[in-house]
């Protein structure tokens, strides 16, 4: 008798749980009201280009210049003590 109790109360409980997400996913979703939308013109003079980062070049067939310069020994080999 205890496990039909113990059932019915989390049936419940989970119940009203999906109730109350939906009444506060109902009560936050209100549309505002959107601003007027205008057009607005601007004009802007460059000198010309002008770099903001000095990053390697990257061609075709070259080297890779992001590849690491330090090479790491091989890994030591390891024999079996029974391979013999």
């Amino acid at each position: 008798m205890r496990s039909v109790l113990g059932r019915r109360l989390v049936a419940i409980a989970g119940g009203s749980a999906v109730t109350a997400m939906v009444v506060l996913t109902a009560s936050c979703a209100q549309e505002e009201e959107q601003a007027p939308e205008t057009t607005t013109t601007t004009t802007t003079t460059t000198t010309g280009p002008q770099p903001t980062e000095k990053a390697p070049r990257l061609e075709p067939g070259g080297p890779n210049p992001f590849s690491p310069s330090v090479i790491a020994p091989p890994a030591p080999t390891a024999t079996h003590p029974r391979s013999g």
